[in-house]
């Protein structure tokens, strides 16, 4: 790697932010390339030192080890995320497995795991300070789970099969976003596109033009299997072809086809797991979650899917006499359940998106919003920054600050959907917060909105504002962390914890004092109506059987995957899938799951696996944490710093359910979960 190329050296800017506008798509392989030598070097160093193993020099030194090769990943896998090329996609392909084997290298390494065992065994003579005792615990445990316990034949087959799930995981990210952008829809006569707003018909017009189809309208897909504009495209057959391109990804038997990527994925995860003493990749993965075993989160979703079902079929009920109104004779479909749910919703509250969205603008939602809320709880203060570079025009910068004018960290928002862009919604950082390096933290928001024309607002679903808080709740675990070690900090907590304060964060968008002060006109100025405030609050119950249901369908399928063993092969996915879905209960026709195989990325290539029942399993906490809010007046300084202080400061320095109790005062319940979405007899 030459001298000029911009990862050779920290970033000379504020909070560390990379120099986008110096980083071009060449210097990444050298710096990768370069960060493996050094980080290996630095291992070497660290597992033959002459010295006997200290905390010191084994333990810390493996925790602050690998500098260059973080600061290259981080901006190269945000981007192949957020704003990928074929370049960026080729070079991922090619380092993906040479990750995946650099890892092992280090954890399998023999000499390095004796001097952490050494450690490990003599724990309790170190006089180590509680963070200090928990990374020596957290080091050894890691290097025990990725097989440094293993014997030498063992071992080597574990790398194999290391190196094939990461380039697996690669390929299945890489079909899914080229069959996601190439089943958009695309409609010709503007008239099909009755019920949707002047806005997204012009999102769409702009869509299709930068596609080479000017005068036409592109429907782009989100990732989920429902798609938004089903609950407000009139035109029935429209709805039909955008929920048959959605559900198509990733399974039409094309070059983009998934299915025997997730089999192979799955098989080799449970060879995996066996080889790690666990009888399925979903016991490997829970046992080192909070929930502890599959049994126990396979039990919260079952206890919960019963009754979700009841209720969504007395919804499908009500929904099909809507239906036969405008279709007689016509049997709810899929497509049709988000169209009619909304004129349910119009019909008994009043509301529905037409209604609502003007009263959501971006900018107004973010900055009188999002903001806003962490500003009342945490003291904290935001100043958009023009004048650093970022590596889309469409990401914003924000100076972060806290109570008392101290710079805290960088928060970027990336909202806009493209073509580049994977879909979903998600959280990033670049760089983690750490006393120990000295390193502040800068923080990415990404969401997946589509852009309106130059000149025109972005309004918002509440759907999409509800992610702009969740997502932010992720940004603020990140931005408050006050940890020594950059292993602990922020989300770097178990999967099943990390959408806890996420969840939380939720709460705030209606809250008395946040929402008016951002639902507001994007002409007139004029607040939302008192009347569509009740409304918001008494329709918070309203359609929760669906969401609950296609939920849980995912998660058991997510669950019925990776409970898989190594004699349990599976040779036709659709047909695994069908079976799953109906054993567990969740096989609802009209109500297909939040994600389907092909598609479901979280899982298959995300940090997912056998997890996706976190969303779930954080919600009793989340919905006991909004209790004690409520309970103790609410949006205050007092109740945010409390929660800073206990529990959204720590990061992963400590057993998280400790911290859950810190704050609590107690262990949690799941009865406010019960109550909030409606499960009556769960």
């Amino acid at each position: 790697m030459t001298p000029d190329n911009p990862f050779s050296q920290a970033s000379d800017l504020p909070y560390g932010l990379p120099p986008f506008d110096r980083i071009a798509d060449e210097h990444f392989g050298p710096a990768f390339e370069a960060g493996l030598a050094e980080h290996a070097a630095e291992i070497e160093a660290i597992a033959t030192n002459p010295e006997p193993a200290t905390f010191e020099n084994t333990i810390v030194a493996l925790d602050t080890s690998g500098r260059l090769l973080q600061r290259v990943s981080s901006v190269f896998f945000n981007l192949t995320s957020s704003d990928t090329n074929p370049a960026r996609q080729e070079l991922q392909a090619e380092v993906a497995p040479k990750l995946a084997a650099h890892s092992d290298a280090i954890h399998l390494n023999p000499a390095l795991f004796a001097r952490v065992r050494d450690l490990y065994e003599r724990r309790d003579q170190l006089g180590l300070d509680e963070e200090s005792a928990w990374l020596l615990e957290r080091t050894y445990t890691d290097f025990q789970r990725a097989g440094a316990g293993l014997d030498e034949s063992q071992q080597a087959r574990l790398r194999v099969l290391n190196e094939e799930l990461s380039t697996l995981s690669t390929r299945f990210q890489e079909n899914l976003l080229r069959d996601t952008n190439d089943l958009a829809v695309l409609v010709e006569d503007v008239a099909e596109l009755a019920g949707l707003s002047e806005g997204t018909i012009a999102a769409a017009g702009e869509a299709a033009a930068s596609r080479g189809e000017a005068g036409k309208y592109l429907l782009t897909l989100n990732l989920p299997t429902s798609q938004p504009l089903l609950a407000s495209l009139a035109n029935r057959a429209l709805r039909e072809r955008l929920f048959t391109a959605s559900i198509s990804r990733g399974n039409r038997g094309n070059d983009n086809d998934n299915t025997a990527v997730l089999a192979r994925v799955v098989q080799l995860r449970a060879e995996r797991a066996a080889l790690l003493g666990h009888p399925s990749h979903a016991a490997y993965v829970i046992s080192d979650e909070t929930a502890r075993t599959a049994e126990a989160a396979v039990g919260l979703l079952e206890r919960l899917a019963p009754v979700a079902v009841a209720n969504a079929r007395r919804d499908a009920e009500e929904l099909q006499a809507y239906l036969e109104q405008d279709h007689p004779g016509a049997t709810l479909q899929p497509w049709d359940w988000a169209f009619y749910a909304e004129r349910v919703r119009k019909a008994k509250f009043d509301l529905d998106d037409a209604t609502l969205r003007p009263y959501f603008e971006l900018d107004r939602v973010v900055r009188d919003g999002v903001l806003f809320a962490a500003s009342k709880l945490y003291g904290l203060s935001f100043t958009e920054r023009h004048d650093l570079p970022v590596y889309h025009p469409d990401v914003r910068v924000f100076e972060v600050f806290d109570a008392d004018g101290s710079p805290l960290g960088l928060f970027l928002g990336d909202y806009y959907t493209r073509d580049s862009k994977r879909g979903g919604a998600w959280m990033n950082t670049f760089t983690d917060q750490s006393h120990l390096l000295g390193e502040r933290p800068v923080v990415v928001n990404n969401l997946n909105i589509a852009k309106p024309p130059a000149g025109e607002p972005t309004l918002l679903t509440f759907d999409e504002v509800t992610t702009l808080f969740h997502e932010f709740g992720h940004a603020l675990h990140a931005l408050v962390s006050d940890v020594r070690y950059p292993k602990f900090s922020g989300t770097s907590v178990p999967r099943d914890f990390v959408e806890y304060p996420s969840q939380v964060n939720e709460m705030w968008m209606l809250w008395p004092e946040v929402l008016p002060n951002y639902a507001k006109h994007h002409e007139t100025g004029e607040p939302l109506p008192q009347r569509l405030v009740e409304r918001l609050a008494e329709s918070a119950q309203h359609g929760q059987p669906f969401a609950t249901t296609e939920y849980l369908a995912a998660s058991l399928l997510d669950q019925a995957w990776h409970g898989l063993g190594t004699e349990d092969a599976v040779g036709d996915v659709a047909a695994f899938e069908a079976a799953a879905l109906e054993k567990a209960g969740v096989a609802v026709p009209a109500i297909p799951p939040r994600y389907r195989s092909t598609y479901f990325a979280h899982v298959f290539s995300g940090g997912y696996s056998a997890g996706y029942y976190s969303y779930i399993w954080s919600e009793v906490l989340d919905a006991d944490t909004v209790e004690w809010f409520r309970e103790n007046g609410g949006l205050t300084r007092a109740n945010g710093d409390h929660f800073r202080r206990t529990l959204l400061s720590r990061g992963g320095a400590g057993d998280p359910m400790a911290f859950f109790r810190a704050f609590r005062g107690r262990d949690p319940e799941i009865a406010p979960l019960l109550a909030r979405r409606g499960l009556t007899g769960a």
